[in-house]
């Protein structure tokens, strides 16, 4: 199975959001089925066939994720970091200043939903293939 070291190989090739799809094919041919990242610090669980899990450490102190959430902020966000336009640490700021808690990736049906702190879905996308 595949190894948060490996993951994180792939991920050091993302320069910005429109990287993204290219890192998802990569993970997705290691064996990757899902993964649920945290904005609080970016910590991420990582799932694989037959139950396997694995789990990367936070990547910088905790945000402060907003109370409230604000969708359309939010999307032209989303919109500039899939441009190119703002790198992974900014994403996540952005993330957490609009209310979003984590975002759950499911390579099977090939989604990303961005959910907000009372787990409601905010915005689902279908990932490019």
């Amino acid at each position: 199975m595949f190894t948060v070291e490996q993951i994180k190989a792939a991920h050091a090739k993302v320069k910005s959001g429109a990287d993204f799809p290219e890192y998802i094919r990569e993970i997705r041919q290691m064996g990757v089925t899902g993964f649920e990242t945290w904005v609080k610090d970016s910590h991420t669980e990582y799932f694989g066939k037959n139950g396997y899990q694995t789990k990367s450490l936070p990547m910088y102190h905790n945000l402060n994720i907003a109370d409230k959430t604000n969708k359309e902020k939010f999307s032209q966000y989303l919109k500039l970091h899939q441009q190119g336009q703002t790198d992974y640490p900014m994403f996540c700021q952005h993330c957490a200043e609009t209310g979003i808690e984590k975002w759950i990736v499911n390579l099977d049906k090939m989604t990303c939903i961005y959910y907000d702190k009372q787990g409601n879905d905010i915005l689902t996308e279908t990932i490019p293939q």
